[in-house]
């Protein structure tokens, strides 16, 4: 007679390495969200505190937008819309990291962009907008404020880029 417990061990082994990516997203929700708070209890709206003059401030901004504030103007439509897309991106990644639990470099890039996007929904449903404090420039450029929510979510896509040129070389044959 087999075992109860057998057709339980693929699912628990994959379950142990997913509570350790789980537990990475979750670390950059509460750091990016304890930023975001000392940020705006530090800081009056625009307010900017020279860091690294001339590259690099502190400030505190708004974004009812996507990046670079796409669709800001959108008249309230888009948080839900942004919050949405983020509810579903979090499902997917769940699941690709619940299947691929074992691939470091891969969950890695996932467990980052879902905690980033994680971070980014939380501040649209509390308070309608995403919280930007880093603010980085020459002279008169200036690139986007931005957060650490998106300093995950970029160094994930960078990462799941990797992975998939190493998976590509890997594949390749000799």
């Amino acid at each position: 007679m087999p075992d109860p417990a057998a057709p339980a061990a693929p699912r628990a082994a994959r379950l142990r390495p997913l509570a350790g990516w789980l537990a990475w997203a979750l670390v950059l929700v509460l750091l990016d969200q304890a930023t975001k708070a000392w940020i705006s209890g530090a800081l009056g709206y625009a307010q900017r505190i020279p860091v690294l003059p001339p590259v690099f401030d502190l400030t505190l901004l708004h974004n009812t937008g996507a990046a670079f504030s796409f669709l800001a103007d959108g008249g309230g439509a888009q948080r839900w819309l942004f919050t949405g897309i983020a509810a579903a991106a979090a499902v997917l990644i769940l699941r690709w990291l619940y299947v691929h639990a074992t691939e470091r470099l891969l969950c890695a890039a996932l467990a980052s962009i879902l905690g980033g996007a994680l971070g980014n929904a939380i501040d649209r449903l509390q308070h309608g907008h995403v919280v930007d404090f880093l603010l980085f420039y020459w002279r008169d450029w200036y690139f986007p404020a931005f957060n650490l929510a998106d300093v995950a979510i970029t160094c994930g896509a960078a990462l799941l880029i990797l992975d998939e040129i190493l998976r590509a070389r890997r594949a390749r044959p000799s």
